[in-house]
């Protein structure tokens, strides 16, 4: 098989916010590729709905120290405050730089940019909700990582769409490039570089009601993973309380930060039972834990699984002018009007706190000592920095982005400018190839989208917004037979042109991994905290697990270390809103 050979000073895998925000620090200083498995304007950073987070103090009093103080509450005390206070005082440069790079954020009467309220944002420490999220409508995503990739066209990144990695190559603790595939026809890339940031988003898809796309399936961190590098935070994973019943589409919080209310089947505004203060706008573990709590006591519409977000009595201008994109949706996938009826919704998978361990400026870490290895970066979901701790904050999802990704850039220039050229050797290329070629010809019984179907619904039902040894030990045995099954599969596509079926047993065999990890570390984290809600181990147990998890992969198994969270000024505390 012909080998195509690329080099370039720094190679980006994925297109979204954080992978286009580090690509126009890189391109001053050398030659930049930025690959993705989609076409760039389609990553899943354009589903972002709601705002990013900043204290501009637009619409109300605000302080990037309030800021701080919410971002380590919400985390559920988990977050490193050091790199959360640098997320949070950046924010306000960041946005101003956004804007001047062209993003068109709505507006106030008087001409500075709109902020709306979000789940567990503040002001005074928690003395009541503030406007703190700057939006673009209800396409605030799209917004940003459009005027993103037109900068980076503009300023001469080079784009390699529709290109699927299939190994990130490390070799005597340095970065050597990576080993890719050209989706369109087959063909074998491998690019080699000084540095490599990955900002390959998030791996929603090992669920099987989730808001994230199809992509979403978390390669690149099983690709280190199996290497013997290590993985953070893996249990904590967000649930985000708004989802179209039955889909997962997501319903941005900013539709609460514009006035909905959830309501059960009795008619009540039930989330005053459980965060008096802030009501329907706490924080996403809170909110998504109440919705089920009041299904499973028989209080969903009907008797049935779901409640409702109730925006009838919302202003139908703002509606249209504030929620045009999730008023669209309703209309098209469940023929609602929200102005009209209310909404059904009920949590859907959202996010990953867990993920790549870095430091504030990318640098991936190879053990809990902090050691670091030489070239590689990570920003964005697939990182953990940790600035989200055991439960992220509405809209500090996208301020992580453009931060880390901005620093994991700049950070990367140093070894531009000083690091040899690398090489990826013959015998690791021939090994993937031989990888392919194993999949394409295989003739086993096991259907790929079967297997996938199988360990989304476990996932699903053992793992995740409620949890319990027992179930948690049956889903391992679970995921142990499908790793058995998987050995087994067979695709009837041997094309090489865009053969999505084998493109989807690769990723299989990465969500297989994945999913291992995610339930391992929540059956050893025998406490309950943010998204992570053990029901035989219901409260917060800071003497034991004040600490971060580092899961690595052993001739043995998965194996834990453990990392101390960075507490520079907030001290844990109880969590009331």
């Amino acid at each position: 098989m012909e080998i195509n050979k690329h080099y370039f000073d720094t190679v980006i895998i994925g297109s979204g916010l954080a992978g286009l925000r580090a690509s126009i620090e890189c391109v001053k200083h050398g030659t930049v590729a930025v690959l993705s498995k989609l076409y760039p304007t389609r990553s899943h950073s354009t589903a972002a709905q709601g705002g990013i987070g900043a204290a501009l103090g637009n619409e109300e009093p605000d302080n990037p120290e309030w800021h701080t103080y919410d971002t380590v509450k919400g985390s559920d005390f988990l977050g490193d405050q050091d790199a959360i206070e640098i997320m949070c005082y950046d924010a306000i440069p960041t946005i101003i730089e956004l804007e001047h790079m062209g993003v068109p954020f709505s507006r106030t009467p008087e001409g500075k940019i709109a902020q709306r309220r979000f789940g567990g944002h503040t002001r005074d420490f928690g003395a009541a909700p503030v406007r703190r999220a700057c939006y673009s409508a209800d396409r605030t995503g799209h917004a940003v990582l459009f005027a993103l990739y037109e900068q980076g066209q503009l300023n001469g990144v080079r784009f390699f769409q529709e290109f699927q990695v299939l190994d990130i190559v490390i070799e005597n603790n340095a970065v050597q490039g990576i080993i890719t595939m050209n989706i369109k026809n087959g063909s074998i890339h491998v690019f080699e570089s000084k540095a490599l940031i990955i900002a390959s988003g998030g791996f929603g898809k090992i669920f099987k009601v989730t808001s994230n796309a199809y992509a979403s399936t978390g390669e690149c961190l099983s690709m280190l993973f199996k290497q013997g590098y290590p993985l953070e935070d893996m249990e904590f994973f967000q649930f985000h309380p708004t989802g179209l019943y039955g889909l997962g589409i997501l319903i941005t919080e900013g539709a609460r930060g514009e006035g909905g209310i959830l309501i059960n089947g009795n008619g009540e505004r039930f989330m005053e039972r459980y965060a008096p203060t802030i009501k329907d706008l706490a924080p996403r573990d809170m909110v998504s834990r109440a919705i089920l709590t009041e299904i499973r006591e028989g209080r969903g519409i009907d008797g049935k699984d779901y409640v409702y977000l109730d925006l009838r009595h919302v202003d139908k201008k703002i509606l249209e002018e504030r929620l045009p994109e999730i008023t669209t949706f309703c209309k098209i996938y469940m023929g609602i009007d929200p102005s009209k009826a209310p909404i059904p919704v009920v949590p859907t998978a959202h996010y990953a706190m867990g993920g790549i361990p870095t430091d504030v400026d990318g640098r991936v870490l190879k053990d809990v000592e902090g050691s670091v290895i030489e070239g590689l970066y990570a920003a964005g979901e697939c990182a953990c920095v940790s600035v989200h701790g055991a439960n992220r904050l509405g809209c500090n999802s996208l301020l992580d982005t453009v931060v880390f990704g901005r620093r994991a850039g700049k950070s990367a220039i140093s070894i531009i400018k000083s690091a040899k050229k690398n090489r990826v050797k013959k015998e690791r290329i021939q090994n993937i190839i031989d990888c392919i070629s194993m999949i394409k010809n295989s003739n086993g019984q096991e259907n790929v989208a079967s297997i996938k179907q199988d360990l989304q619904k476990n996932m699903m039902d053992k793992c995740s917004v409620f949890r319990k040894e027992e179930d948690l030990k049956e889903l391992l045995d679970e995921i142990n037979n499908i790793k058995e099954r998987y050995k087994e599969i067979s695709i009837t596509d041997r094309s090489n042109t865009f053969n999505t079926e084998l493109l989807d047993a690769v990723e299989l065999g990465h969500m297989i991994t994945l999913s291992e990890v995610i339930v391992s570390c929540a059956l050893q984290r025998t406490e309950s905290r943010g998204a992570h809600s053990r029901e035989d181990y219901p409260k917060r147990d800071d003497e034991n697990w004040l600490k971060h998890t580092f899961a690595f992969q052993t001739e043995k198994g998965i194996s834990f270390k453990y990392k101390p969270v960075k507490i520079t000024r907030f001290q844990p505390q109880e969590r009331k809103y």
